[in-house]
């Protein structure tokens, strides 16, 4: 079985296409969202979810999220008594996706197509791969997240020639792209965005200026002693006001209250410089694709964070039009990557469509250049251009620096920098060259770039017709094979906490955390329900658990809105 998986900075989503249309796949608590959080529980055993983020909080030393954004590199996050890498944790996510899929369908999930940000480096989308791989998954196709909106949409369904332009805001992310269909093939024009620009950031702006008002203020708390807290409530405030023209952002903690309201109109100004980040890669974009805003047939809106007003007021202007919002932000990626997922498997009730994509990033090496009597090094020399239609193949030539020079050391980059420090290091190959005057040897540098994001160096030196090549599949920061299996062993020894014991554990953690954030009446209140709970569950009756589960759950929703 194959399925489509968005795997995102904030929530992850698993969808299937059956009897010709896509379904979203439910949790263990009955929510097509799941939180792309990790955590270890007291017993040693992995949590994913809405549980695990309850214990964000609470368990700070054994709980985790946000690892998307470090996908590609060798940073490791600690959790209880070993380390895990991004790779590691996002296969954690998507072993829970996957067991939710077998479990409502009973069949084995042995592939998956994953979404990506349109933006993501090689590292980051080889990354992915391996976080498929360690997760027990066949990952042959990556989908860029611009992409999977188009099909959900059902773009490639129309007929003639049509373009449009995908604006996709997430939680961790935000991308840009242009993509074109005509003759059923659906080509990606250009992309742009930022890997560090999203929803959480948004919320962290919120928190900084909630937090601001404060500083000074007696007995306001220590910022890292409740900042799960106002993380969520910053969250919840920023969501409050998608609807609703204010909103109250309410810190609680020990015997204090602290309360501020928020309006959308302050919203403008405290957004403004996030606001403008996302005008550059639009631009970019639009540029990069030699296409005018009024040549755009249509506007997608994808991502949460689109519902924010504010962001609806910016695409309406920057367009000249009201962008289409008819499917659920959220969901919409899953479905169009269940929708590739049914075209890989070939499904009849769809029409073959070709998907063509572009190398997100320029590709270059490092060159010098004579100044005055010496040279300048360091130089940044493009091959391949970002946007470039892949696969694709690009030679430039260079030439020896030095009179008898015998050796060449060619290093190859990536990014958009003219000097080579700000980009990023791929790779490099040392070739032997004739001794000659400077400037007498000349090397041809091909670059190819196929669609699996493998980019191969071909240089030849046309004076001896020697050839040398440089396969780079391995990016600094992306695990090798013989590390893949290392990791794959640590993680099938990992106990993963028993998926019908989630709902109660979700309670159990949501109940500790309020008990943590309260004091007096309302911590003795909370304890009540908490040792309520746990009597319950020793009963192990599974109809009484459940009832009284229901009644807390209640109360709890409640006394979080302050009707207590």
């Amino acid at each position: 079985m194959i399925v489509g998986i968005d795997l995102g900075t904030t929530n992850s989503l698993v969808a299937v296409w059956r009897e010709g249309a896509t379904h979203l796949v439910s949790n263990a608590l009955g929510e097509t969202l799941t939180p792309s959080v990790v955590g270890i529980d007291d017993q040693g055993q992995v949590l994913v979810g809405k549980a695990a983020r309850e214990r964000l909080q609470t368990h700070p030393g054994t709980t985790t999220a946000l690892f998307k954004r470090y996908m590609g590199s060798a940073q490791e996050v600690r959790l209880g008594s070993r380390t895990y890498r991004p790779e590691e944790l996002s296969a954690l996510v998507l072993k829970s996706l996957k067991a939710d899929v077998e479990r409502a369908y009973g069949e084995p999930v042995t592939e998956a197509v994953i979404s990506v940000p349109a933006y993501f480096s090689d590292a980051q989308r080889k990354a992915t791969r391996i976080a498929g791989e360690l997760a027990g998954l066949k990952v042959e196709k990556l989908i860029n997240e611009p992409t999977a909106a188009a099909l959900a949409y059902g773009l490639h369904q129309k007929e003639g020639e049509t373009s449009f332009l995908v604006f996709d805001l997430g939680g961790g992310t935000f991308d840009v792209s242009i993509l074109e269909l005509f003759d059923g093939v659906m080509e990606v024009r250009a992309s742009a965005g930022d890997n560090f620009l999203g929803g959480e950031d948004f919320d962290q702006m919120l928190l900084d200026h909630f937090v601001a008002l404060h500083k000074g203020v007696a007995g306001f708390p220590s910022v890292s002693s409740v900042k799960q807290a106002l993380r969520r409530e910053a969250e919840r405030v920023r969501k409050a006001l998608g609807q609703d023209p204010t909103a109250e952002f309410v810190l609680r903690n020990a015997d204090g209250e602290w309360r501020k309201t928020i309006t959308q109109d302050q919203l403008i100004d405290l957004y403004a410089p996030l606001l403008d980040r996302l005008r550059g890669p639009i631009e970019r974009a639009l540029r990069d694709a030699r296409i005018r805003v009024a040549d755009l047939d249509e506007i997608l809106l994808v991502g949460g964070t689109t519902r924010m007003p504010l962001i609806r007021k910016l695409a309406a202007s920057l367009f000249g039009r009201f962008p289409s919002i008819s499917l659920n932000p959220d969901e919409v990626v899953a479905q169009g990557a269940a929708i590739q997922a049914a075209l890989k498997a070939r499904d009849a009730a769809l029409d073959e469509v070709v998907l063509t994509d572009v190398c997100p990033y320029t590709l270059g090496i490092e060159t010098s250049k004579r100044v005055g009597n010496g040279f300048e090094h360091g130089h940044y020399l493009p091959i391949i251009e970002r946007n470039s239609v892949v696969p694709v193949s690009r030679v430039k030539t260079v030439y020896t620096l030095q009179d008898g020079q015998r050796v060449v050391q060619l290093k190859i980059f990536q990014g958009e920098s003219r000097m080579v420090r700000d980009n990023i290091a791929l790779g490099e190959l040392e070739i032997a060259v004739p001794a000659r005057s400077a400037g007498e040897v000349e090397l041809d540098v091909r670059f190819t770039y196929d669609n699996n994001g493998i980019l191969e160096t071909d240089v030849r030196i046309p004076l001896t017709g020697e050839a040398h090549t440089l396969v780079i599949e391995n990016n600094p920061g992306v695990l090798s094979p013989e590390e893949i299996q290392e990791r794959l062993k640590a993680l099938e020894s990992l106990k993963i906490h028993p998926r019908e014991q989630q709902v109660n554990t979700h309670l159990t953690a949501r109940l500790e955390r309020l008990y943590q954030e309260y004091l007096g009446e309302a911590r003795e209140l909370v304890g009540a329900w908490a040792s309520q709970f746990q009597r319950v569950l020793e009963t192990q009756d599974d109809r009484q658990i459940s009832e009284v589960r229901k009644q807390l759950t209640e109360q709890v929703d409640r006394f979080e809105r302050g009707q207590w």
